[in-house]
């Protein structure tokens, strides 16, 4: 009896697979990049907003944005920190997962506390909240800070 050594259709599709998987998975480093890139960018802008005309500011968080348990200047003066310092954490990819999550904590307080939010402003904050909560599961990526640091400040019998 004679074994075919050809390659099965299945074998030849496993194969293909095999090579789009190598392809996705070295794109991986860039898209955290990227994802980084435009979280940080948004909510940077935001924070620049903030202190462009900080008088309309604490306005805003007096009259529109309804933080819970907080005064409006101290919302305000925490939501500002938050838009400048965390994104250039995550660009950095610099404690990123902590910027990750930081930004997802400002972006949850700004959809409940506005008394209405537009449908396309809604599905905004959702677009960013799922980038965060990739960038905070799964990490920031090889193009990061942390993966270069980590490594060398933390002694291997400390590592998860």
């Amino acid at each position: 009896m004679k074994i075919s050594t050809t390659p099965t259709l299945i074998q030849r599709m496993l194969s293909l697979w095999q090579h789009v998987t190598r392809a996705l998975d070295a794109l991986q480093p860039l898209v955290a990049l990227l994802a980084r890139l435009y979280v940080a960018y948004v909510f940077f802008l935001s924070g620049l907003t903030k202190i462009r005309d900080w008088g309309t500011t604490v306005a805003l968080f007096t009259e529109e944005y309804k933080v819970p348990f907080l005064s409006p200047e101290v919302a305000a003066a925490m939501g500002t920190v938050g838009e400048l310092v965390l994104p250039v954490l995550l660009v950095l990819g610099l404690g990123g997962r902590f910027a990750a999550l930081g930004l997802s904590v400002v972006n949850i307080v700004a959809v409940i506390s506005l008394s209405e939010i537009a449908p396309a402003a809604l599905q905004q904050h959702i677009t960013w909240g799922v980038l965060l909560a990739v960038l905070a599961l799964f990490g920031c990526g090889k193009f990061a800070l942390d993966h270069v640091l980590v490594p060398k400040l933390m002694p291997a019998a400390m590592r998860i």
